[in-house]
């Protein structure tokens, strides 16, 4: 003899899942957002200040996605002021400032000058940070979303 066990609530939390289901894509954007910001303020905060042009050449940007419901943001410089990080030396050979800044060069005598990696820091040092914001940001808008459904 085969026993049937209900689950009380069982309807509630079937409905509940399927007003998730809907919930739309900007709660991915703009939690995804949320996050790139703390990682974006980071990385302007720890740039060498040599010039200024490297704070300020550095931006937010969405990558393009076609899957629904994924969001991600890039910190990364702004290629709209290539030509003012890109420098020529005058044998003619050319490199990228914020690159060099970033990961290190080589300078002429052949020593290394280790980067700064501002870029790389603003993640890593803020990594409990972000995820923690983006969290908060999805569970308000997801609990938006279901209480509006009912």
């Amino acid at each position: 003899m085969v026993k049937r066990t209900d689950i009380i609530g069982m309807m509630e939390l079937e409905q509940s899942f399927r007003e998730l289901g809907k919930v739309p894509q900007t709660v991915a954007t703009q939690s995804a957002r949320a996050g790139g910001r703390i990682a974006l303020k980071a990385a302007k905060a720890n740039a060498p200040v040599d010039t200024g042009e490297l704070k300020s050449g550095i931006i937010l940007k969405r990558e393009r996605t076609r899957v629904k419901g994924k969001a991600v943001y890039d910190v990364m410089m702004d290629p709209a002021k290539n030509d003012v990080f890109v420098k020529v030396t005058k044998d003619g050979k050319r490199y990228y400032y914020p690159a060099s800044q970033e990961y290190g060069f080589l300078t002429r005598d052949g020593g290394y000058v280790p980067g700064y990696r501002f870029l790389r820091r603003a993640i890593d040092d803020n990594k409990t940070v972000i995820e923690k914001k983006v969290l908060e940001v999805a569970g308000k808008a997801v609990d938006k979303a279901l209480r509006k459904g009912r």
